[in-house]
């Protein structure tokens, strides 16, 4: 396996006061993928994005990108890397074009305006270039935010909820730009609290809760290992209990027996497999049904578990 395009080894960050924002936190960030880093408010995402992007200073801890320790070597890797933070700091007098610009030559960039109008066509501003930022919407200086951080060309692309108070259309376009981002081969990180942003989009998923990461997974194992399909059939006549046979499996009788639910295949991926044998267990005892349900765990409900089951643990 190729070296990572972010290796984090041991960060801690420990705040004057005693806060404890991150907790030796270990993750290694492969090449072109795009990563989500789940976790709710004050988990540590911001944190965490702003020792690698050099806004805050670990306490402890190392961290390498591109090669190159951000400690000792940041110059070399820090303009490979953007930034598009939660909220947007910047003149709101300003013109979108000139603020876009201005983004790329903080690096040191030659001027290049094809570049420019390439990257605000490709977010749906090369028609407000002109107009100051405030007369934008709060949608359209999202987008800024991004065409800021993309000015410098960036290999490793960070967003702090991206999405974070748009609505659901303009939320969906995000996530195909960023899609588009991966296919000009951008490795990007994104930090969010909705779940169907990272069931949409990413490759990878990491979990963290009160700075230490709980978790992280290729986002179908994840789902393969916790995940839990549950089935509800529904009995053509009522049953006061089960036979042996069906009640060797993970079910209950629901709703004055009408319905039999099964609840399982935790920690296996098989959930659907044995609603199968289940199925064929019913019709060998001649216990007729009208109608089969049958649904699997969503991102979201492992993303709770794992926080439940880490709360209890502390």
């Amino acid at each position: 396996m190729s070296e990572p395009i972010l290796d984090i080894q041991g960060l801690t960050k420990i705040y004057p006061g005693g806060l404890k924002a991150l907790d030796d936190v270990d993750l290694q960030i492969r090449q072109g993928e795009i990563f989500a880093l789940l976790g709710p408010n004050g988990a540590g995402k911001t944190t965490l994005i702003g020792a690698v992007c050099g806004l805050v200073r670990p306490t402890s801890g190392t961290i390498r990108a591109f090669g190159h320790d951000m400690a000792s070597d940041w110059r070399h890797a820090r303009g490979r890397i953007g930034l598009v933070p939660q909220e947007l700091a910047t003149d709101m007098f300003e013109p979108v074009y000139r603020a876009v610009a201005y983004s790329r030559e903080l690096f040191g960039l030659a001027p290049d305006k094809a570049r420019i109008e390439e990257i605000l066509r490709s977010l749906n501003l090369w028609d407000k270039k002109d107009e100051r930022i405030m007369a934008l919407s709060g949608g359209m200086k999202r987008r800024l935010l991004i065409a800021k951080a993309m000015a410098h060309e960036p290999d490793l692309l960070f967003l702090d909820e991206p999405t974070a108070g748009v609505d659901v259309e303009l939320r969906k376009g995000m996530w195909q730009l960023i899609g588009a981002m991966r296919e000009r081969g951008v490795t990007v990180i994104l930090t969010t609290h909705y779940i169907e942003e990272a069931e949409e989009m990413a490759d990878r998923v990491g979990i963290i809760s009160r700075g230490r990461i709980l978790k992280v997974d290729d986002k179908a194992s994840l789902m393969r290992q916790l995940g839990r399909t549950e089935a509800h059939i529904a009995l053509a006549n009522p049953l006061s209990a089960l036979p042996p046979a069906i009640a060797s499996f993970p079910v209950e009788l629901e709703q004055g027996g009408t319905s039999l639910c099964y609840r399982g295949g935790d920690g296996t991926g098989k959930g659907k497999a044995e609603v199968a044998q289940l199925i064929k267990a019913l019709v060998d005892e001649s216990i007729d049904f009208t109608g089969i349900d049958t649904r699997e765990s969503s991102l979201e409900e492992i993303f709770v578990s794992l926080l439940g089951e880490k709360e209890v643990a502390a």
